[in-house]
């Protein structure tokens, strides 16, 4: 009997991943995929979205093929800061631009200056100026640097809605993808920025990531979703099965804090503080914020490492030491970060000398990371907070010693180390999965 399966294109910028999971959202095949970056028509490095589409169309019609599987779903989770542009007849008219690529001065010349200022723009967008990381900002900046290209287009997608596109010919937007620091949603009114009717650009109207299209591809009818931004559709499945209100520390090489029951405006020192507002799969509000940890515990390791002339992944066989923990934080000294974390994020003026082992300095190291941490996440604490639960997912849900000082430092909360792996593309099959045709959502086990 075949496995009824939901297929995911997980898309980052480095890796592509495809994940077949079945009825109870278990991962039954898992395949990973790189592709050589091209260059765009100025000689910047972007994904090739040729070869993308071609992995896609040559791996559904391997799954149809498959006698294993019987395909009932596809959905897309790719990174945000991208747009496709299409032209009448639906045809791609630009490459996939990279959101790393510089964006002249000169193109936001006035701009902000017309709504408001820098600041209060980028506060009512939940959108830190960051050039063409605000993929709203890519549409003037094709406006006003290839204005013939541009008079040909005629429709503007999210990476995510471009994939379903590309399956299913329908023109679709949703909330996830607008909310992701885009510069196109106004978080006061909650409707697109009045910027882009000035500009006269008209987006599609958003719609639910539960939409789906019944599309036959390679002589089988199969129901194609919309696609979702990759931070929002990590959050969706502790938002369908968390029975409390929670925060999320996804933590890695950037540790991301999420607070979808925040609904607080966001502020001016909040912004500033490198927090900023996605939109949910509720199309709610979710603060954010983020630290650069999982950066700066490598380097700092590193350091340590070497002034004790030990393996660089010693601190992988560090255990939890309390007593060790109680006395250096009784001190209340602050070894690492003292001035703030330096420019390279290495603290060389950290006066290693003090400690008599390497998992002594480097529970201190530990204390005062987890601090920086604890400040970024008390950015996403609402005034009225009524989030009971903290759940850890990634590389420190594996590190008891931050375990242990966030249950510490956040006593009436519940801290749970999470189990979900591949949380993106969980969250792209859950949010379509009562769609396909499949039944009664599984329990997700956080």
């Amino acid at each position: 009997m075949k496995t009824e399966v939901i297929a995911i294109f997980d898309i980052g910028k480095t890796n592509k991943k495809l994940l077949l999971f079945d009825r109870e959202l278990k991962v039954v095949f898992q395949a990973e995929s790189a592709f050589d970056e091209i260059k765009d028509e100025d000689g910047f490095k972007c994904d090739d979205i040729n070869a993308i589409e071609k992995w896609i169309l040559l791996s559904i019609g391997n799954i149809i093929k498959d006698d294993k599987y019987e395909l009932k779903g596809i959905n897309f989770s790719t990174y945000g800061a991208s747009l496709m542009f299409l032209d009448e007849k639906g045809n791609r008219l630009t490459p996939l631009y990279n959101y790393l690529k510089p964006m002249p001065d000169k193109t936001l010349s006035g701009f902000y200056e017309k709504y408001g200022g820098v600041v209060e723009f980028s506060r009512k967008t939940a959108s830190p100026s960051m050039k063409m990381l605000n993929s709203g900002l890519q549409i003037l900046w094709l406006k006003k640097t290839k204005p013939e290209l541009f008079s040909k287009v005629k429709t503007i997608l999210h990476f995510p809605q471009y994939l379903s596109y590309f399956l299913t010919k329908k023109i679709t937007s949703e909330f996830t993808s607008i909310g992701c620091h885009t510069a196109m949603w106004d978080f006061d009114n909650k409707t697109y920025h009045n910027w882009l009717a000035d500009e006269s650009i008209y987006l599609p109207k958003p719609i639910s990531n539960s939409f789906v299209s019944e599309v036959e591809l390679f002589g089988k009818k199969v129901f194609i979703g919309i696609g979702i931004h990759d931070s929002s559709a990590s959050l969706a499945p502790y938002i369908m099965g968390s029975k409390e209100k929670f925060i999320l520390l996804s933590t890695g090489t950037w540790c991301i804090n999420m607070n979808a029951f925040n609904n607080e405006v966001l502020t001016r020192n909040e912004l500033e503080k490198d927090t900023l507002c996605y939109l949910s799969i509720n199309q709610e509000q979710v603060k954010s914020s983020r630290l650069f940890a999982g950066h700066i515990h490598e380097v700092n390791t590193k350091l340590i490492s070497n002034h004790f002339d030990v393996d660089n992944n010693f601190y992988k066989k560090v255990k939890l030491n309390s007593h060790l923990l109680d006395k250096i934080t009784s001190k209340g000294v602050k070894v690492f970060f003292k001035k703030g974390v330096p420019e390279n994020y290495t603290d060389t003026e950290a006066d290693l000398d003090l400690f008599e082992s390497a998992e002594e300095a480097y529970h201190q190291l530990m204390i005062n990371l987890t601090e920086l941490c604890i400040s970024s996440i008390n950015l996403i604490i609402g005034k009225k907070d009524k989030t009971k639960v903290i759940y850890i997912s990634g590389g420190f849900s594996r590190n008891p010693i931050f375990v242990e000082l966030i249950k510490r430092r956040f006593p009436s909360k519940t801290v749970w180390t999470s189990e979900i792996d591949n949380s993106s593309a969980l969250g792209a099959a859950i949010v379509i999965y009562n769609s396909t045709g499949l039944t009664k959502l599984p329990f997700i086990k956080l």
